[in-house]
């Protein structure tokens, strides 16, 4: 800075266009949202004050900053020269980015975006045909004391079922009504047609009390107070009731949902200061990533990641996302979403662990005698000996259906209770004296060894062992350098919108971080050719130590 410093002076302004340096986030952005070829065209109610283009620009590079907040992003749109650049100057209020953020379009333009960042990533040889899967948990816009459970519902609406039959028993002893038949179901409607029925009874009243003014004590008036009190304790009731309705639509196939967002549900989170395993009201997002860049993502009310798993594939596969070889950790392995893969996506192969699978190869486990799996087994005339020399006969199928909707086809075999001799075996009674009995899933046995054989070979198993470092980072990404641990739009439309925007925020990082590493080597390649010889820092290090200071270097 010169020595002479003046702000009040009279200067010439002027204007010089703006274009960001090489490889910065902003390029990319305006390459990809440019490749889009939006067209809004304004038929019906208000014209857009804004263009969508230059709003997903500047909302995308304000997410690649970590800024999330609608006020901070007018700010940011003010104070920082590339989102200046996106708006031509033209700053828009909080109140627009808030409407942008939360409109139908956005969805359609983020999954546009998606797909097209792909595309090109693949054009490129950044991604390959390797999809792997993984999901976490990101807090709602929603107060964490703010939850309501099914089973309190159930239970209180069955509580208030109770007491309205009470209630319309002493109607009908008292001949307001007639009688309830036993067993029948009591609806906000039909309790509505009892409610007129007293109406009626109570403008009967009203006129013989008006008949009868001067009789004291009035029979009456007493019944028509009765009447009263009883008309408003319906009331209460059948208002109960019907938000006991209202929940159990609100809570679909869940368990909870919270009152300040209905779409968000309480899971356990890692996020949880107080280290006491506190529900929180959370989504759970679900990402497909290859190469560490995301190639689809969906959001899930659901806090455990098996159920997500079907869906989650069908939803990449028809956005023609997912890849040849699929990877995912053992949280996604069950009986059921092996079926699923084997009978829906038998082209790809999936690389899934089942829970038990690092135990079952541990000496404990190999050595346990209760495990069916260590036993011998003739298949021939299909009956297992376990190590008390005891055998177990093949007795009948069974099938077990679980909450899920989820059928299980068992083999149920019986131990045999004498020897040839015919001596009682006691190894084949339990404590209480019955026979001991094992069940059998064939199924399930069969996709386990089928996975064991896919991860036990060197080529599939090196595949699964990149699981680790191509889809965590992502999370520490989001969570630990953007801080984007909690979201900021509530309902699971809106919510879903702004996972989007987060997805495309952080490939367009790593991107950039890709680009800035092949100009790197390009750089020290060309060094290297003009003969300049290329010394690195770490390589330094050693020598400026020893010189005592790093600004006084030693010679040599």
């Amino acid at each position: 800075m010169q020595s002479y410093y003046n702000m009040n002076q009279t200067t010439l302004s002027i204007a010089l266009d703006y274009v960001p340096e090489e490889n910065h986030p902003a390029r990319y952005i305006d390459t990809l949202v440019e490749s889009l070829k939006i067209d809004y065209h304004y038929q019906f109610g208000r014209p857009r004050e804004y263009d969508l283009a230059a709003m997903l620009k500047l909302v995308l590079l304000a997410y690649t900053y970590g800024i999330f907040s609608s006020r901070r992003i007018e700010q940011f749109a003010r104070e920082n020269k590339p989102a200046g650049w996106f708006i031509a100057g033209q700053v828009p209020s909080y109140r627009t980015i808030c409407r942008f953020r939360i409109s139908e379009e956005l969805a359609q333009l983020t999954t546009e975006s998606l797909n097209n960042l792909t595309v090109f990533l693949k054009e490129q040889g950044l991604v390959d045909d390797v999809s792997f899967i993984d999901g976490t948990k990101i807090l709602a816009d929603a107060n964490k004391y703010s939850f309501v459970w099914r089973k309190n519902t159930v239970r209180f609406d069955k509580m208030n079922r109770d007491q309205l039959v009470t209630m319309l028993g002493e109607l009908h002893e008292a001949k307001v009504i007639g009688e309830v038949p036993a067993g029948s179901e009591l609806t906000p409607e039909s309790l509505d047609a009892i409610i007129g029925v007293i109406e009626d009874k109570l403008v009967t009243l009203d006129e013989e009390v008006q008949a009868t003014k001067k009789v004291s004590p009035n029979p009456a008036k007493r019944q028509r107070r009765t009447l009263k009190s009883q008309k408003r304790k319906l009331d209460e009731r059948c208002q109960k009731m019907r938000e006991h309705q209202q929940q159990q639509a609100i809570y679909g196939n869940r368990n909870s949902y919270s009152k300040t967002d209905h779409g968000a549900t309480f899971m356990r989170v890692k996020e949880d200061p107080m280290q006491n395993g506190q529900l929180k009201p959370a989504y759970n997002l679900q990402i497909a990533t290859s190469n560490q860049f995301i190639t689809g993502f969906d959001l899930f009310q659901n806090p455990t990641d098996t159920r997500t798993f079907p869906t989650f594939l069908a939803h990449l596969k028809s956005q023609q996302a997912l890849g040849k070889i699929v990877v995912a950790d053992a949280g996604y392995g069950s009986e059921s979403n092996y079926r699923y893969c084997e009978d829906e996506l038998d082209e790809h192969t999936f690389l899934v662990p089942y829970g038990t699978m690092l135990k079952e190869n541990s000496r404990k486990w190999r050595s346990d005698d209760r495990k069916v799996m260590n036993w011998d087994y003739h298949e021939k005339d299909d009956y297992f000996i376990d190590p008390h020399e005891v055998r177990f006969n093949f007795n009948r199928y069974s099938e077990r259906t679980d909450k899920y909707g989820f059928t299980r086809q068992f083999k149920e075999y019986v131990a045999e209770k004498y020897d040839e001799n015919h001596q009682l075996i006691p190894a084949a009674l339990t404590p209480k004296g019955n026979l001991r009995r094992i069940s059998v899933n064939e199924a399930w046995e069969y996709f386990k060894a089928k996975e064991r054989k896919l991860l036990s070979a060197p080529e599939t198993g090196s595949i699964y062992a990149q699981r680790k470092i191509d889809v965590e980072p992502i999370f520490g990404k989001m969570k630990a350098s953007l801080h984007f641990n909690r979201f900021s739009v509530r309902g699971l439309d809106k919510v879903k919108n702004e996972a989007g925007i987060v997805v495309i925020a952080l490939n367009i990082l790593k991107l950039t971080a890709v680009g800035r590493l092949r100009r790197q080597k390009e750089h020290i390649k060309n060094t290297k050719l003009r003969g300049i010889r290329v010394i690195r820092r770490d390589a330094l290090m050693p020598l400026l130590l020893y010189s005592g200071s790093e600004d006084r270097p030693c010679s040599f």
